[in-house]
């Protein structure tokens, strides 16, 4: 299984944020649509090895984390992706962890949290990050879990102290969107056969 943890200090955390459709103002959740798409779309299908993590830390209840595996009965279309993650957000339960459609929860939890429950379950992280090592030629598990950020990137407090047990990589020399950096990883994932 591979794994994506998408960090958003301004993606809102309400459902009602995103009710007029102003995917701007609602903290570039435009960006966050793009990055899920390119985690588990498939020309004509889903990647049904992924689960793609949001944490997202805007307005007005942060943090929320949204978990999201493609399973059969998902309501999940490309067209619509924002509208999933509104109706999700509106079904958050204080103090639980909701399965609101099959393969999508919503809870309240911290990044570092969730990076520490990836860590326990013995899932290798690694942070998406311009100066790492080149993903070319790292060792990469079959169950392993990809760290990145909006278009502001992981907190820096976070960031230092992930560098401490993560392995920083790059996808290339330039700086691109983060959707753009998770079809780069998935597509080294689909070589590798992994």
């Amino acid at each position: 299984m591979r794994h994506f943890i998408y960090f958003s200090s301004s993606a809102a955390t309400s459902g009602k944020a995103l009710s007029d459709g102003n995917l701007m103002k609602a903290g570039r959740m435009d960006i966050a649509i793009h990055s899920l798409i390119q985690g588990v779309f498939l020309s004509h299908g889903f990647r049904k090895d992924v689960t793609f993590h949001f944490v997202f830390y805007g307005m007005p209840d942060p943090p929320k984390h949204i978990e999201i595996t493609v399973k059969d009965g998902t309501p999940i279309s490309k067209k619509d992706v924002g509208n999933m993650i509104k109706k999700i957000l509106y079904k958050y339960k204080h103090g639980e962890k909701t399965e609101v459609f099959p393969g999508c929860f919503v809870e309240k939890k911290s990044f570092l949290k969730v990076v520490e429950e990836m860590t326990e379950k013995k899932i290798e992280c690694f942070i998406l990050d311009k100066e790492g090592e080149s993903i070319r030629e790292i060792n990469i598990p079959e169950e392993s879990c990809f760290i990145l950020g909006d278009h502001e990137g992981l907190p820096k407090k976070e960031i230092k102290r992930l560098k401490d047990f993560l392995t920083p990589v790059s996808v290339g020399p330039k700086m691109y969107f983060a959707s753009q950096t998770v079809a780069v990883v998935n597509n080294e994932l689909d070589v590798r056969g992994l």
